[in-house]
């Protein structure tokens, strides 16, 4: 339980962070996007940064019982995967992030999503006794 706490605490405010940046600058994500769709250095360097946090939760956090702890779980092997397609297949999710960033209504849905789950993990994380 302490690990679910610790991992989630870490999740849950950078989630939050997250959503409401995609809330606050969804006319500028596109952009953005399309940027970092054009770079495959930086898909590269994105996808060894998310696989190195996915080992890193799924190392000390592997746990598929418990209830709310198997979303920590769940991110981390995510995570490992979206890494690995990063890395293996940067010509393929370059094409994938460019249209997803382009839709309006992707954007805000997806921001709302990593705002919630956000949110969850950070009252579970610092409010919850359990």
């Amino acid at each position: 339980m302490a690990n679910s706490k610790l991992i989630a605490g870490f999740m849950g405010p950078l989630l939050v962070a997250m959503g409401v940046a995609m809330l606050l600058n969804r006319d500028l994500f596109p952009a953005m996007i399309g940027q970092i769709a054009q770079s495959y250095a930086l898909i590269f360097l994105s996808g060894i940064l998310s696989l190195l946090a996915g080992i890193a939760v799924v190392r000390v956090h592997n746990v598929w019982t418990g209830g709310w702890r198997i979303v920590v779980t769940v991110l981390g092997w995510l995570a490992i995967v979206g890494g690995l397609a990063r890395m293996w297949f940067p010509q393929i999710a370059a094409p994938v992030a460019a249209t997803l960033g382009d839709s309006a209504t992707g954007l805000v849905v997806g921001g709302l999503v990593v705002l919630a789950l956000g949110a969850f993990l950070s009252y579970k994380s610092y409010m919850s006794d359990t």
